[in-house]
């Protein structure tokens, strides 16, 4: 077994001790490994620069079973037993899958350092099944999860909005019901919508009634061809093949036993569904930045600095016209390295939080966010060129700390000299 890069895997595959995991785990990590990065992993780059993951995979995927393990555990064991789903890749049955049997898949899932291959494929299922085994009715379950729990038919989550972001309880998309009492008209709009362009379904956060958390509710809404529903994929900064979505719902008649749970509910069974959502994400994002450290532990390995760290300053144009070159080289050199150093730390911290504060826009290539869209692409671009920041930070100290030795040792007295 190859020995891995410092930081590269969790430290119980680096053979240290874990109290975490039990034989059922370390043999679902093997056979889950070689089963994603033999559909997934290895061409997962080449897929996130077309922009695309092809439709056999999420197919491949759904045969093998390989879906199931990205809903919450416990799995739903009677569901599954019921559609003849009793274990996962010959290695784990479905009744013993824990939480941590979760936490390895979703950290395999995201080995190849990229989140939209794996969200392309998962997304939906893991967000959007959930509310309809916890909250939903017999007669809801009965015609939606056959279909569902064996990717014979796709499905996603969708809640945000353009005008709302992360404000759930602001949403404005609406269900009011037909006279008759049997369907709801929907109207509104949803954006970045994960796996919405190829789901026939949706799980969509609708206003029932009134302003605020206690008007919501959530709704089992059909997408794909379905009449008044209008779909087409965005461009976001990164997650490119993930199928990030804007949906249009002009009138559309949805029966109201589609209902998921009760009415003004919705904020309630959305909260809870956040949580198995956060913590996947937290698991990916910690395998992207192991993934990201290692490759550049790696690299650094392979490289070879230049020993004279001028050549990094020698880029920047900061001429002092009133100090001569030399006077200027010295007394300034580290100096212009730590402001550059520092410009790109200030950098990366507004263009994060422009980020943040634009919420899903913040996110988007188009639109009111662009600029901070663009900017935080740009971050990498102060950092890295012209001297990485760590270098210069290094200069920096080195050189301030040389002037400061020789500054003071041209102040000290000769041996034998006197005041007086």
């Amino acid at each position: 077994m190859k020995q891995p890069i410092p930081f590269s895997e969790p430290p119980a595959l680096c053979g240290l001790p874990s109290p975490y995991y039990t034989p059922s785990h370390v043999a679902w990590r093997k056979a889950c490994r070689s089963f994603i990065d033999e559909n997934l992993t290895q061409h997962a780059m080449d897929w996130e620069r077309e922009g695309f993951v092809p439709e056999d995979v999420f197919h491949q995927f759904a045969a093998s079973n390989m879906l199931v393990p990205s809903l919450p555990a416990p799995l739903p064991v009677q569901w599954l037993k019921k559609l003849g789903i009793h274990d996962i890749l010959n290695t784990v049955k479905v009744e013993d899958w824990d939480y941590i049997h979760t936490a390895i898949y979703t950290d395999e899932m995201t080995r190849s350092g990229l989140q939209g291959p794996a969200a392309s494929l998962t997304t939906g299922f893991s967000y959007a099944i959930p509310p309809i085994l916890k909250f939903g009715s017999q007669q809801l379950q009965e015609r939606f999860l056959p279909h569902l729990l064996i990717g014979k038919k796709r499905t996603c989550i969708a809640i945000t909005e353009p005008n709302t972001g992360s404000d759930v309880a602001g949403i404005q998309t609406t269900a009011t019901k037909t006279p008759n009492g049997q369907n709801y008209i929907v109207n509104g709009t949803k954006k970045w919508i994960t796996n919405g362009i190829w789901s026939s379904y949706a799980t969509m956060a609708v206003r029932t009634s009134g302003p605020g958390p206690a008007g919501l509710s959530l709704l089992l809404v059909p997408l794909l061809d379905y009449p008044g529903v209008s779909m087409r994929k965005i461009k976001v900064a990164g997650h490119l093949t993930s199928g990030t979505t804007f949906i249009e719902l002009d009138e559309v008649k949805v029966p109201v036993k589609n209902l998921i749970g009760q009415e003004g509910q919705g904020m309630k069974y959305i909260m809870t569904n956040f949580n198995h959502e956060r913590l996947t994400i937290a698991i990916g994002v910690t395998r992207q930045a192991r993934v990201a450290l290692a490759a550049a532990f790696e690299y650094c390995l392979q490289r070879a600095l230049l020993e004279s760290q001028w050549a990094w300053i020698e880029q920047f144009v900061y001429q002092m016209t009133r100090m001569g070159k030399m006077e200027a080289d010295v007394e300034l050199g580290g100096l212009t390295a730590l402001a550059k150093a520092q410009a790109g730390i200030v950098l990366d911290e507004c263009a994060r939080c422009a980020v943040l504060l634009f919420g899903g826009n913040g996110f988007t290539t188009t639109g009111r966010g662009e600029i901070a869209e663009r900017i935080y692409r740009d971050v990498p671009g102060a950092r890295v060129p012209g001297g990485s920041e760590d270098v210069m930070l290094d200069l920096a100290v080195r050189q301030l700390v040389k002037n400061y030795q020789n500054k003071t040792k041209a102040l000290e007295r000769p041996k034998g000299s006197s005041k007086l």
